[in-house]
């Protein structure tokens, strides 16, 4: 079951024309919210948020905005089934709609972090950093690459080995006794989540420093985390590096741990997480996070 173009299709298949764009090149917009407390309003769910994102792409694009009153429709109808929903528009103002359930260990996540791998592969890299576009597939084949080796999420890194964001989220360090996260000038998503940290951090006069990630600051972080509008925040508390991946020289089947980044153990239950619940609780259910 999905919304298209104006209407609910109970389905799982969807009908394009085989010239069309988002099917060619991946030229869609899309978002994806997490719906609180059953309502579109709740300022939790940030409905206003995410449709001024993918108005602001639609405009740098130059594409024709969605009839947006098809598109409030359309994730109100779904939104009684589906607590995440992810909302894509074509060039042509077209409004796609699918629903999707919470992660069924999205508790354990918070609770006690999860593993993530270092994808440091160029072919890894976003093209269009900044925007949510249809395409992808640079971050779905380090998050699958990132899942053979048993871990649940994938950094992303530049050109100069600089730390960028993970495959579906930002990057949050703690060190100094203040948050650290990669700036947006880095060439990284400007993640609701992250605004909402930021803006909450700050009006409990914590710092958060916007600066790149080199291996020097990495290196010295007592906690990682990443968030977005679905999980909130999670922990890192194990990061891996693979030498040899296939696209890297390596051969395939002969796979070895590399020397971990971070020196030291990381923590998921760490007092500054703590400090991230404190800064917006009146915005965010943060009680499950560990």
């Amino acid at each position: 079951m999905y919304w298209y173009s104006g209407k609910l299709i109970e389905s799982s298949k969807i009908e394009v024309g085989i010239d069309d764009p988002g099917l060619l090149y991946g030229a869609s917009v899309f978002t994806t919210l997490r719906v609180y407390d059953r309502s579109l309003d709740s300022g939790k769910t940030n409905w206003g948020g995410h449709c001024d994102r993918i108005r602001c792409s639609l405009a740098r694009f130059g594409w024709q905005m969605p009839d947006w009153e098809r598109v409030r429709q359309g994730a109100e109808t779904l939104k009684a089934d589906f607590p995440v929903l992810r909302i894509a528009i074509f060039p042509d103002g077209r409004e796609w709609i699918v629903g999707r359930q919470l992660p069924e260990d999205l508790t354990d996540r918070q609770q006690s972090g999860v593993v993530a791998w270092l994808a440091e592969a160029s072919q890894y890299r976003r093209s269009l950093a900044e925007h949510k576009t249809g395409n992808y597939l640079s971050a779905w084949l380090a998050l699958r690459e990132a899942q053979q080796y048993g871990a649940k999420e994938a950094i992303l890194l530049d050109s100069s080995g600089n730390w960028l964001e993970t495959s579906t989220g930002n990057l949050w360090g703690w060190r100094d006794g203040r948050w650290w996260t990669p700036p947006l000038e880095a060439g990284i998503l400007a993640g609701l989540m992250r605004s909402q940290l930021i803006a909450g951090l700050k009006s409990q006069n914590e710092v958060v420093e916007e600066k790149p990630w080199s291996a020097d600051l990495v290196a010295g972080f007592e906690a990682i985390a990443y968030s977005n509008s679905v999980v909130e925040v999670v922990p890192i508390h194990k990061i891996i590096k693979k030498e040899g991946e296939s696209g890297r020289g390596g051969e395939q089947g002969k796979l070895t741990d590399a020397p971990c980044p971070i020196p030291h153990a990381l923590s998921s239950s760490h007092i500054c997480f703590q400090k991230l619940r404190e800064s917006i609780t009146d915005r965010l259910p943060f009680s499950q996070i560990g």
